[in-house]
């Protein structure tokens, strides 16, 4: 305290503070207890009396009225209680005039400092020091009641210099952080990186990894819950809020294959199900499921040669010479590329273009034109609308326009067929023409079996030689057991390999006596026992063969026919006879390369004509086998 401030009077040492402030022989106390508002208005009762807190820690007495800065350390008279001073003494008035007033703008306070005097009892003006508690206790009195630099007050004070510094400043409220979500594993982001091929070398035309791909139950996004910010203080104490932090609903996040996991440790959104992760375009919902959505289109910028595990969807062109492999597999857009599907549904929206569509075990179907393009499916039924110089097989081929395609199946129906080669099994053309120079030939698959009906009989005679000879052998097998010393022997063992008997010391060497006199007989009974598990395994194995013959020989026992309602120019249709495969793969005409199925309709035409004309219709047909 300065020694120009007054000592207490008698009647100033007796004035008693508000409850919350507690007075004692060693300082000045709050009691944390009471409200804030209530320590407020009693600081400020010491204040307006015209005392002030000598010995003043503003540290601790804006902690204890406004909470603001650090903790402070417990007190040995409790853990309530805070000491803010050393005592409270009396502002004399004839001090107050050397305080002047503050200047308050954008938050700040500015006080400017200069060399004080006071007057004497006879009126002489002498040197004067102001005193930071006393200045503390003003400046509240003048509004000031927060933020004030204590520190730089009793600077500028004790260097006496002139000068004007700020003495306080607001202290604005801290924003708080809104809820926003995070990834929390690394699955979810593409690498655009050169696929690395088993043999250690990069495969430039593929990436490593287009589509990420989770396990069921990984955590795929957290959402981070919004943080409070902290309030602040305007220079007369005023609590300034911050704004409250935005929310967000984390379920609108949650698409198909997904869940929200509420744990202790916080909200995930979790995989539940193995699959590949897409993001609905324009909205943040994440999605795991077995298809794949893209939008990109498929190009060596975008996305390379593709080989998916799963279903594909594609809203984007399929450049050319780019590979799209995968199971069920849907375009929107044209196809200039290679489409590959090892089952489900070969799907085209739009136009293929000189590229090529293959499905191993489904139906391949083109909305669009079908232009200079290989089209197969291995077991499944292509549909087009229109073909122009097209390969295309499949078990059922259905066109509504077909133009110079080479076209193979099990069954053809096209509405106008134009300068095409047909072969198939069944075939139905409301209306045939030739285009240009380009011929327009029917061929009939006629099955020829009389070479797999050879096959069949001889390995059907060679599975009943078999059985012959496993009967054969059974039969030495009794004989041997009806002898009565290999009968008493095979009966006696047994009881005692199963533990019925218990040979004793005496009777173990006429046992073995016994089992020496039958052991030639043993001998070849084993050995006719093995030859009989040969012969059955022999046997099966041809029995296998002989299946899968006969059901290819039922495939090609249907009737085959021909039936063209117009003709309307030069056609000829031709009687093609092939044979089964007597390998007994169970193997199509139609299911061979497209390069193999061209070059075999052009070397049939050395086939049976059964017509050839440019005017009318024809019909023809065979029974179906017995």
């Amino acid at each position: 305290m300065s020694n120009s401030a007054a000592s207490p009077t008698p009647a100033a040492r007796d004035a008693k503070p508000a409850h919350c402030i507690i007075r004692e022989d060693d300082g000045v106390y709050a009691d944390l207890g009471a409200l804030g508002p209530a320590l407020v208005a009693a600081v400020d009762a010491i204040f307006l009396k015209n005392q002030y807190l000598a010995g003043l820690d503003y540290r601790a007495l804006v902690k204890a009225l406004f909470g603001h800065g650090p903790e402070l350390p417990p007190h040995p008279r409790g853990a309530g209680l805070v000491r803010l001073a050393d005592d409270i003494l009396p502002f004399p008035a004839a001090r107050r005039p050397l305080y002047r007033a503050a200047k308050i703008a954008d938050g700040e306070a500015e006080y400017y400092f200069e060399p004080v005097f006071l007057r004497d009892d006879e009126g002489v003006e002498q040197p004067a020091s102001l005193d930071a508690d006393e200045f503390v206790a003003d400046m509240w009195t003048k509004g000031i009641r927060f933020g004030l630099d204590v520190d730089a007050v009793r600077g500028a004070i004790s260097s006496g210099t002139a000068g004007r510094i700020v003495v306080a400043r607001r202290l604005p409220a801290k924003a708080g952080e809104d809820a926003r979500v995070v990834e929390v594993t690394g699955d979810m982001h593409r690498s655009d990186a050169p696929r690395q091929l088993a043999n250690g070398k990069l495969d430039l035309l593929s990436f490593q990894n287009r589509f990420p791909q989770v396990l069921r139950g990984k955590r795929l996004l957290q959402k981070l819950p919004r943080v409070a910010g902290e309030s602040g203080f305007d220079l007369n104490g005023i609590v300034l809020a911050p704004d409250v932090p935005e929310d967000l609903d984390f379920n609108a996040w949650c698409g198909p294959g997904t869940v929200i996991d509420r744990l202790a440790e916080g909200e995930f959104l979790v995989a539940l199900q193995d699959g590949f992760i897409n993001v609905e375009r324009g909205s943040s919902r994440v999605s795991v499921g077995d298809k794949i959505v893209s939008h990109d289109g498929v190009s060596v910028r975008t996305t390379g040669n593709l080989d998916l595990s799963g279903d594909f969807e594609e809203f984007g062109e399929v450049q050319e010479n780019r590979v799209v492999e995968g199971e069920s597999i849907t375009v929107h857009a044209d196809v200039y590329g290679h489409i590959a599907s090892r089952g489900g549904t070969v799907l085209l929206n739009r136009n293929l273009m000189g590229g090529s569509a293959k499905n191993a075990d489904g139906p391949v179907i083109v909305q669009g034109v079908a232009s200079g393009a290989i089209i197969q499916s291995a077991k499944g039924n292509v549909q087009l609308q229109r073909a122009e110089n097209c390969i295309i097989s499949g078990a059922k081929v259905t066109v509504l326009e077909a133009v110079n395609c080479d076209i193979m199946a099990d069954e053809v129906e096209i509405a106008q067929a134009e300068g095409c080669a047909i072969a198939a099994r069944i075939v139905r053309v409301e209306r045939a023409l030739p285009r240009g120079h380009s011929e327009m030939r029917v061929f009939v698959l006629r099955p020829d079996c009389a070479r797999i009906d050879k096959a069949i009989g001889m390995i059907r005679e060679r599975v009943g030689q078999f059985g012959q000879l496993a009967a054969q052998r059974r039969a030495a097998i009794g004989n041997l057991t009806a002898q009565p010393d290999v009968a008493s022997y095979v009966k006696l063992a047994g009881r005692v390999r199963k533990g019925e008997l218990v040979l004793t010391p005496e009777q173990q060497p006429a046992f073995k006596k016994m089992a020496a006199a039958v052991a030639p007989a043993l001998k070849q009974m084993a050995t006719l026992s093995q030859e009989i598990k040969d012969i059955e395994t022999e046997q099966a194995a041809g029995a296998e063969v002989l299946g899968r013959l006969e059901r290819q020989r039922a495939a090609h026992d249907g009737a085959v026919s021909v039936a063209i309602q117009s003709v309307a120019g030069d056609v000829t249709v031709r009687a093609l006879d092939i044979e089964p495969d007597t390998s007994g793969v169970e193997t199509k005409p139609y299911d061979q390369p497209a390069r193999t199925i061209k070059a075999k309709l052009r070397e049939a035409s050395g086939a049976e004509v059964l017509f050839a004309g440019s005017s009318g219709s024809f019909t023809w047909s065979t029974p179906a086998a017995s």
